[in-house]
């Protein structure tokens, strides 16, 4: 089957967070930087799914940390301090002239999902919008896929998803649908080519 639609995984392959995480966040917690983020990445599994609200659960866990600044400005200083890789963001746009469907799939809690489709502008951009949040599933199950493919509105075959994480590429795969694994870093010229190699003009 032709592949007629893209969905795009948004951090590391729209997006970038400048510095990575653990520089963004020593400023709040210095030497306990690393144990903290390990913490909440695992504290805000269910809030990716849309079943629990991140927020108090991160303010929770900057408190036991020993954070004394303001959790809405460290929020926003380390979780909506987002760079667009704009060549990214310049290869959707050409796809989306050419005729292809351009979708994003991204795991997001709702705040910086929410900041993600208003202040970066991606309900703008793309025709379809599958955060994890709203599907009630995160990658790498691959229920995800599943509905993300339904919420489309297209075959799982004709739909290539493009992501940084090796496991959200093999539960795609499970789901069906086809999926290369690729990160800014590697360079657009790589993505180019594997983007050809699927059918599709860029």
């Amino acid at each position: 089957m032709n592949i007629r639609h893209v969905l795009f995984d948004a951090d590391g392959v729209l997006q970038d967070l400048p510095g990575g995480w653990y520089t963004a966040m020593e400023p709040y917690l210095g030497g306990r930087t690393r144990e903290f983020l390990h913490e909440t990445w695992v504290e805000e599994l269910p809030s990716l799914a849309g079943q629990e609200d991140y927020l108090p659960i991160l303010t929770a866990g900057l408190h036991r940390h020993g954070a004394t600044t303001p959790v809405a400005e460290i929020y926003d200083a380390v979780w909506k301090k987002i760079s667009v890789i704009e060549e990214s963001l310049e290869l959707v746009r050409t796809l989306k002239r050419n005729g292809y469907g351009v979708h994003l799939g991204t795991n997001q809690e709702c705040y910086r999902g929410a900041h993600m489709r208003t202040a970066l502008g991606y309900d703008e951009l793309f025709d379809v919008s599958c955060y994890s949040y709203d599907l009630g599933v995160a990658k790498p199950d691959p229920a995800f896929f599943t509905r993300a493919a339904t919420r489309i509105g297209a075959d799982p075959e004709s739909i290539l998803f493009i992501d940084d994480n090796a496991d959200n590429v093999a539960a795609a795969h499970t789901a069906g649908l086809p999926a290369e694994q690729w990160d800014f870093t590697q360079g657009h010229a790589t993505l180019h080519t594997l983007l050809t190699t699927h059918g599709i003009t860029t």
